[in-house]
This record gives C-alpha cells, sequence and structure tokens, in this order.
C-alpha cells in the first residue's frame, strides 16, 4: 500500500516514514499542502496522511481541492494529522472532506487501523 504523507514537522515526518515502511507500506513525504497535491498524480497512493496546519497551503484547503477536482474519480481516503483535539477541529476536518481523524501525538497502532479501515471503506 503506497502512502502520502503531507507533514510539515521533520521529527514527524521521520517517524511516521520509518514506522511505515518497517511495515512493508511505501510511502512518499511532502512538506505542505501544495506539495501533497503536486505529488498526487506521480505517486498515486491508496492512502493520504495530512497534517492539518502547514506552511505554504494548510492540510484543509489541499483536501478540499482534492475532493472537488475528484469528483466522479476513484476515492483516495485522506486521514487529517492534528494536535487540535477539539470536536470543533474534527468537525473542519471532516466537512473539508477527510475520511478520519487522528490526534497527535500519534498513537502508531490506532493509526494503522484508522489506514487499514479507511482503505477498506474506500475499495
Amino acid at each position: 500500500m503506497k502512502i502520502l504523507i503531507a507533514e510539515d514537522n521533520p521529527d514527524n515526518m521521520d517517524m511516521l516514514t520509518r514506522r511505515l515502511q518497517r511495515r512493508g507500506f511505501v510511502t512518499h513525504g511532502v512538506g505542505d499542502g501544495r506539495q501533497a497535491l503536486d505529488a498526487l498524480e506521480a505517486f498515486r497512493p491508496d492512502v493520504i496522511l495530512m497534517d492539518v496546519s502547514m506552511p505554504v497551503m494548510s492540510g484543509l484547503e489541499a483536501t478540499r481541492i482534492i475532493r472537488k477536482e475528484s469528483k466522479g474519480h476513484s476515492h483516495t481516503p485522506i486521514i487529517m494529522l492534528s494536535a487540535h483535539a477539539m470536536e470543533s477541529d474534527r468537525a473542519r476536518c471532516f466537512e473539508a472532506g477527510c475520511d478520519a481523524f487522528a490526534t497527535k501525538p500519534i498513537d502508531f497502532k490506532a493509526l494503522l487501523k484508522l489506514i487499514v479501515q479507511t482503505k477498506k471503506g474506500a475499495a
């Protein structure tokens, strides 16, 4: 399974990349929402891990664009990652079009379950 990781924090990016690759996932990392949009066509991920707050373009804005542009095409699951766990934060993510939400610091076992669940839901 191919996972696009959009995360501007180098430590978070490194941790996610290493742990996912150890479990056999193919990953591609980018540092902002604009780069995530640019990487979609070339990488064609099965799942996207999208940080909410990034420079250049936020994860929320990138998710809205992905959903708008993918009308009628295959649905790529997006799991939003955020340090903000208030219900209003979660609601904004789902309104933007994400499929799931995970809070930071990341509970890796829970994230793996979300990846599998969202991928099955999109199939």
